[in-house]
């Protein structure tokens, strides 16, 4: 890394996820449990996707009664009207970024499993995980998991790589008005110029990773999920 500066030119995933903060509308105000929907199969899905995503029974119990309350239409999966009903993410721009992050490509709908998924990319890292066994599925929550779904947020195009038009779009929606175009194109000049080592004029994920590894990643995408 060439100096602290490029890593702060940057974009941050933290205007993406952290600063409203966005994901604050998964508190919970009523209780469902998953058993009451799901019967005899809800024990088994609990403990799968306690295994896939790290979350702890509680905190998928929680998460489920807040994701049956955002299913208005009761089929067991959200869509991307859905989540437009969340003000924190129907107002702001880079709302749309997350929105799609929950959603595979080509699907207009996902369930709860996928979203706890998603989700699981914003678990803080606990010392007890760093410890797992080497040969075991990297964690959703780890560092590499966590910039490269980063990563997928800046790539608009979905082409593996983030060029200048798409860095600036990205500015664009994190400050919106507050600085000129002028100033925004030469964030975005001087990022690409510091970033893209191998100078085919894109960041490729390889390049994301090294601009921000002196980044705090950890903290920045990582959300406190009650137990």
């Amino acid at each position: 890394m060439r100096s602290r500066n490029t890593a702060l030119s940057l974009p941050d995933p933290s205007p993406f996820l952290l600063s409203h903060p966005p994901f604050h509308w998964l508190g919970f105000r009523r209780h469902r449990s998953l058993s009451t929907v799901m019967g005899s199969q809800a024990s088994t899905l609990l403990e799968e996707i306690k295994k896939e995503t790290g979350f702890s029974h509680g905190q998928i119990i929680r998460l489920y009664s807040r994701f049956t309350s955002l299913d208005k239409g009761d089929n067991g999966t959200l869509s991307w009207e859905d989540f437009q009903r969340i003000p924190e993410l129907a107002i702001d721009p880079p709302g749309d970024r997350i929105i799609n992050a929950f959603f595979p490509e080509g699907e207009d709908q996902v369930n709860f499993r996928g979203c706890m998924k998603t989700l699981a990319h914003f678990r803080p890292i606990e010392d007890n995980e760093k410890s797992k066994d080497v040969n075991g599925p990297e964690p959703l929550d780890s560092r590499s998991n966590k910039l490269h779904f980063a990563f997928q947020l800046y790539d608009l195009d979905e082409d593996d790589k983030i060029s200048r038009d798409e860095m600036l779009q990205v500015l664009c929606m994190m400050v919106g008005v507050s600085i000129s175009d002028e100033q925004l194109g030469s964030i975005a000049d001087r990022t690409m110029q510091e970033a893209d080592q191998d100078g085919d004029s894109a960041i490729s994920f390889t390049e994301f990773v090294k601009v921000l590894e002196k980044v705090d990643v950890e903290q920045k995408m990582s959300i406190r999920f009650l137990h």
